[in-house]
């Protein structure tokens, strides 16, 4: 598996990278949570568009994206619209979600961009060849809050989503059981050794919660935590996330 540079740091290697949400519904919301990421021991962030106000007002977008780089100077940005149907805030059409993710791809402003794999083929793979074009990585994401699928389903999909042409993998599921925790730490084992890009997995609510803080054992690259709000069941706060990745680090290399 080879790793991903964005700006100055390198996903797929090392102790997972923690990503912070700003999950702000004004603009004023917004650069609030920016200025505290970008102060917060979090080694990237991700804007969850879905939560803002003025998503879909073009310009609004654009002049907030700018302002929120301009906060963030050299800490990584993940630009996401999570939709209704995946947990998100909102309803989007495929036309919608296509012409926002290329604005934002095309604006500079965003170093990844979240692109939901089952949004439709023509309109993921568009943006992925758009995104390349620009020089934008790409996270080809899928969320499940119902269940968590087979092993074999799990496995199939991620594999996908690296034919597609991610530059990163992500899967989110919700378990039912503790042992739909263990399956889906043994598909992010057997992704980070078959997989040439790095994988994003996570096993959601407070059954999961083993998931975020296991990635360095498992393979998974990037773990969210929590500044203030949550974006996902399960998440965990920023600073005690921080300690444990690094204990569990330190016993690995001893």
């Amino acid at each position: 598996m080879k790793g991903v540079r964005v700006r100055q740091i390198e996903i797929g290697n090392g102790i997972p990278k923690i990503c912070v949400p700003i999950v702000g519904k004004t603009q004023e919301e917004i650069i609030k949570y920016a200025e505290e990421a970008r102060n917060a021991p979090a080694d990237m962030v991700e804007w969850r568009a879905d939560w803002y106000e003025e998503i879909l007002c073009e310009n609004r977008v654009i002049e907030t994206a700018g302002k929120v780089r301009q906060i963030l100077k050299e800490k990584p940005l993940l630009f996401t619209f999570r939709s209704k149907k995946e947990g998100g805030e909102k309803e989007i059409s495929v036309r919608e979600y296509s012409a926002l993710n290329s604005q934002m791809i095309k604006s500079g402003y965003a170093d990844l961009i979240d692109i939901e794999y089952f949004m439709g083929k023509e309109a993921v793979e568009q943006l992925v060849y758009l995104a390349k074009e620009n020089q934008v990585k790409t996270v080809l994401s899928s969320h499940d809050f119902e269940k968590t699928p087979p092993r074999k389903e799990m496995l199939l999909c991620l594999k996908a989503m690296e034919e597609t042409g991610a530059d990163i993998a992500k899967l989110a599921v919700m378990p039912r059981r503790k042992e739909d925790v263990t399956e889906l730490l043994a598909v992010t084992a057997e992704a980070a050794g078959c997989l040439s890009c790095p994988v994003i997995t996570m096993s959601m609510g407070k059954e999961g919660m083993i998931s975020r803080i296991s990635g360095e054992t498992f393979g998974c690259a990037v773990t969210f935590a929590s500044l203030g709000k949550t974006s996902a069941p399960g998440q965990i706060e920023l600073h005690a996330l921080r300690q444990v990745l690094g204990i569990l680090h330190e016993a690995q290399k001893g």
